[in-house]
């Protein structure tokens, strides 16, 4: 009934315990279209109607099935996004419109599961930064509906600008946005160069926080969006010099930890160690500083 993709094989076997062999799929996740869903989400009032924005990156399955949990504990997925610099929203409070996506799994259109923004450097109180100055933020959903049960996180990650210009996505927003949270996500010293992706191009690192070290390891891998603009949210301003909104690729990321704390009960936000350069930090500014000036 479905087609299953992978996301490169593990390099081990799962143990009994873990989310992908317990749910009996050696696939990194599966295909949203092949069962009436999307890789591009719902959102509300658009003009012109019935545009999205991409799901553009993938927490793949073979992750260690704890980093799969929605959970800030044992190390869980918020725990893994607080690694590389991002958390939840402005004191627990939901800003902005909702928007849906359908995984294929059964679920039919679900709400995000929760908005995710950059903290600048602070877990407990960034993300309010973000809200109102603007930056790299996603959404995300799980893919385990009674039809494909996968536990895959989908991503639908982009750049936006401050509140006083309505959260409009910077040029070229979609792809930087992916490209900068999986430079974070992977501790990288120097920008991805978006331009110059492929589906071939790979990318690894490590990040901790709250004693948890993480390793991700990201492909980037084509056929699941389209390299277009068409049916692209802010597509009128988000392409730039004659390219489309998005290039196509979607980063597929399997995350392992690596080393935890020995009572693994005790709450990610305890106590925070981040592997991201203040290089890299440097240089994604001065690179929304170019795009939001193009």
């Amino acid at each position: 009934m479905f087609s299953l993709v992978s996301a490169h094989p593990p390099r081990s076997l799962h143990p009994p315990g873990s989310r992908a062999y317990r749910r009996n799929t050696n696939y990194g996740y599966y295909i949203p279209m092949n069962d009436g869903g999307s890789m591009l989400t719902e959102v509300p009032d658009t003009y012109p109607t019935g545009l999205g924005e991409p799901l553009n990156i993938i927490i793949s399955a073979y992750s260690d099935s704890v980093v799969l949990q929605n959970t800030v504990d044992n190390g869980g997925l918020i725990n893994y996004f607080q690694s590389f610099g991002f958390a939840t929203e402005c004191l627990g409070q939901h800003s902005g419109s909702d928007q849906a996506a359908n995984l294929g799994d059964g679920h039919g259109w679900l709400n995000e599961t929760a908005v995710i923004r950059w903290d600048y450097g602070n877990v407990t109180f960034g993300t309010c930064e973000e809200t109102i100055n603007g930056g790299n933020h996603f959404r995300y959903w799980i893919q385990d509906g009674p039809d494909a049960d996968s536990g895959a996180i989908f991503i639908a990650a982009s750049y936006e600008l401050p509140i006083a210009q309505q959260h409009n996505i910077i040029s070229n927003g979609y792809d930087l946005g992916r490209d900068w949270l999986v430079g974070n996500a992977t501790s990288q010293s120097s920008i991805i160069p978006t331009q110059n992706l492929t589906n071939t191009s790979t990318y690894s690192g490590q990040t901790s926080f709250g004693g948890f070290t993480y390793q991700t390891s990201v492909n980037y891998i084509s056929g699941l969006l389209q390299n277009t603009s068409q049916g692209i949210n802010h597509y009128q301003s988000v392409a730039v010099n004659g390219s489309n909104a998005i290039d196509g690729l979607v980063a597929v990321m399997t995350v392992k930890i690596l080393s935890q704390p020995e009572n693994s009960s005790t709450s990610g936000a305890s106590s925070s160690y981040r592997c991201v350069s203040l290089l890299w930090t440097l240089a994604v500014l001065a690179c929304t500083l170019t795009a939001i000036s193009l």
